[in-house]
């Protein structure tokens, strides 16, 4: 089993990135925001958990989120590979899912980051929020927060991968079927 985490700031090409690779290597699409939206539309027992923490302003404890990713993994079984978008963020999502995974016989396979810059990012993301409807594409200051925030919380996270020989770097910026290329090369050394 072959499982990729894909890691990249808003804007850096996860989502158009993540649609390519489950097409060309049979991978699960496993999105954490998806599977939360999922468990609370199905009124399940993990689902009106989440829910609760959400409807409170709170973040949807690691614990939850592991157990809905358990489940997930449960409902997939026989599955090539899975291909986690933006999860794990914090060190302690990664040493969880380690955890699990070890439990359900595979592991992380490799970790791949999108570099891009922040000027690209906010020109990216201004341009998506013309179109997208989302209020926090349209704010430069708040697209830089979140450009912030997300090297803040990923940069323990990747040294967590990079300790164990997984993580890899490649650039973000240029062509969609260049970047593409870039991650196709470093999933084909390393699987």
């Amino acid at each position: 089993m072959f499982n990729l985490v894909l890691f990249g700031p808003p804007g850096s090409g996860k989502g158009t990135q993540s649609d390519k690779l489950v097409a060309s290597y049979g991978l699960i699409h496993l999105s954490t925001g998806n599977l939360l939206r999922k468990e609370i539309a199905d009124q399940t027992p993990l689902g009106l958990s989440a829910k609760s923490y959400i409807d409170s302003g709170k973040l949807v404890p690691d614990q939850v989120v592991i157990g809905m990713v358990d489940s997930f993994f449960d409902q997939h079984i026989g599955a090539k590979g899975f291909l986690f978008d933006g999860f794990p963020r914090t060190v302690a999502q990664a040493q969880a899912l380690d955890e699990l995974l070890t439990k359900k016989n595979t592991a992380i396979s490799l970790v791949v980051a999108l570099e891009v810059s922040e000027e690209e990012l906010v020109k990216r993301l201004l341009q998506r929020g013309q179109t997208s409807g989302r209020s926090d594409d349209t704010d430069e200051s708040v697209i830089r927060k979140r450009f912030a925030v997300y090297t803040q919380e990923t940069s323990p996270v990747a040294e967590h991968y990079r300790l164990s020989g997984k993580f890899r770097s490649i650039a973000g910026e240029g062509s969609i079927d260049s970047i593409f290329a870039g991650i196709c090369a470093q999933i084909d050394a390393n699987s």
